[in-house]
């Protein structure tokens, strides 16, 4: 997250009470359950100290955010849960991709994961356990990471448009070179990579010992969506395994836009 404020500070100088609210509700949607300092949110959207903590005031007087009693750090709030119910009921992707991800758990043998792109970050809302006795667990539902880091995000990725993809990458190369030290050079050649295999594969990028596969999804439009992506230990995807998990993985995806069919949503938050 530190280094958020050249993505964010730009466009919060002047930016309006809500939308500077909203940036803060994504890091701290970021930041999980540990939450995160008033410092750090300060220096990742460019605003004072005494700005961002007013805004966080608001936020928690609203609960939409809260103060960890032991830390002091900020966390998201219950009414963020409680917005989230309701807006489930209209935008019930999850629901629709349900029984995809779970079969593809059940054929990997491996945790499937579902992302959506939100803006210049994939989001993970679903996820399913395969049988196997050893269990990957690199993401958590609502986590959110720059598109490029895990498998299904570099997926969405490679999938959008040239230029939209450029635009992106320019946004978030920084980041991902300081949080994940993983340096933009190489995370254009895995989108290059990506786009020539036609599905993503990352191993010990996010978490050591750990290999992921992932493919983008689009809505009934033709326009990329999210991804779907399995991970497992290195030892078990060994090359004929791989080659295997990338029909799985493929059929899931389609399995995803056959449900998706009838529906429609616009990406959450436009890359633009």
């Amino acid at each position: 997250m530190a280094d958020r404020a050249g993505d964010l500070a730009g466009d919060l100088q002047h930016a309006g009470p809500l939308a500077r609210g909203a940036a803060l509700l994504r890091l701290l949607a970021t930041a999980g359950r540990r939450g995160a300092a008033l410092s750090t949110l300060a220096q990742a959207t460019g605003l004072a100290a005494s700005t961002t903590h007013r805004l966080l005031g608001q936020l928690v007087a609203q609960r939409l955010a809260m103060q960890l009693d032991d830390s002091r750090r900020y966390a998201i709030g219950p009414m963020a849960y409680e917005l989230g119910l309701a807006a489930a009921q209209q935008f019930d992707i999850r629901g629709l991709c349900r029984p995809a991800l779970e079969q593809l758990a059940l054929e990997a043998g491996e945790t499937a994961y579902l992302v959506l792109c939100s803006g210049d970050e994939a989001v993970c809302i679903d996820l399913a356990e395969g049988p196997s006795a050893v269990r990957v667990s690199t993401l958590q539902i609502g986590s959110r990471r720059p598109l490029g880091v895990g498998a299904g995000g570099l997926a969405v990725l490679a999938a959008l448009p040239d230029d939209e993809a450029a635009r992106i990458l320019a946004r978030v190369a920084d980041r991902v070179a300081l949080e994940w030290q993983f340096p933009a050079a190489a995370l254009r050649r895995s989108v290059h990579d990506t786009r020539r295999r036609g599905q993503a594969l990352i191993r010990n990028r996010i978490t050591p010992g750990v290999t992921a596969l992932g493919q983008a999804f689009h809505d009934s439009l033709g326009q990329v969506l999210g991804g779907v992506s399995v991970a497992g230990a290195n030892a078990r995807m060994t090359e004929p395994r791989l080659r295997a998990l990338h029909g799985r993985v493929s059929q899931a995806a389609r399995a995803i836009e056959q449900a998706l069919k009838g529906h429609q949503w616009a990406r959450l938050g436009s890359p633009g």
